[in-house]
């Protein structure tokens, strides 16, 4: 029997594709987007990453001391703008909002749960009142043009849910979405990993990549995680 030097290029290049698809980074979008809405700045450690895509950014942090610093390390990127906001699923609500040690990395609205089984010497070094925004309003309040941002980025510890849950009227706005997720209860009361492809699935995003950068025998492990947009 010949070979058949089509279907032999056809085999390699699905081969090569599910090789490709394998390897892709969580952050893979990034080449194919206008903008990118970051809730959970921090200190805007992908801030080079994403001026090298001379992409628009939205910071948005939560912490005012963490928000100043911030401010200092984009003033040079013009595209980059940052927001000091709480964002959940309600508006005009206080929340009490706990300070981590680990520079704020892995301060959250939630009270710690698990997260200290993989990460022992985080803790928390105080709590502060801070009034929340939804998305949605955020937006609207600071007329935002969200044609210039096609990504949105979450890394909140463990509140990611009640972000989506304020934005379900914009989601369709995102082609991609990115957030840190664990398949645990890290936090108390935190959006899981499974609670995650549910949630998206139902409005149209798949899971594309989830890539596990921690983990510990019988608790469970962190991602990063894309979805993609069907459409």
């Amino acid at each position: 029997m010949q070979n058949n030097p089509v279907g032999v290029r056809r085999l390699r290049a699905l081969a090569a594709r599910a090789v490709n698809k394998f390897r892709r980074r969580p952050d893979f979008f990034l080449s194919r987007v206008k903008g990118v809405v970051h809730i959970g700045a921090n200190l805007g450690q992908e801030r080079d990453i994403y001026a090298a895509h001379n992409l628009n950014v939205l910071w948005i942090e939560p912490i005012p001391e963490i928000f100043a610093r911030l401010v200092e390390r984009i003033a040079t990127m013009p595209k980059q703008r940052a927001i000091c906001s709480l964002v959940t699923d309600v508006a005009d609500r206080e929340y009490p909002f706990h300070i981590a040690s680990n520079e704020g990395e892995s301060s959250s609205l939630l009270e710690f749960g698990q997260h200290k089984e993989l990460w022992p010497d985080v803790f928390v070094t105080r709590t502060i009142m801070l009034k929340s925004v939804t998305l949605s309003s955020l937006i609207k309040r600071e007329r935002i043009d969200l044609s210039k941002y096609d990504a949105l980025v979450m890394d909140t510890q463990g509140s990611e849910m009640l972000i989506l849950k304020g934005a379900v009227d914009i989601l369709d706005s995102f082609r991609f979405i990115k957030t840190e997720v664990a398949d645990f209860a890290s936090y108390e009361g935190c959006c899981r990993l499974s609670d995650m492809d549910e949630f998206l699935q139902q409005r149209g995003l798949r899971r594309v990549v989830a890539h596990r950068f921690a983990h510990k025998a019988g608790v469970g492990s962190y991602f990063d995680v894309a979805y993609a947009s069907r459409t």
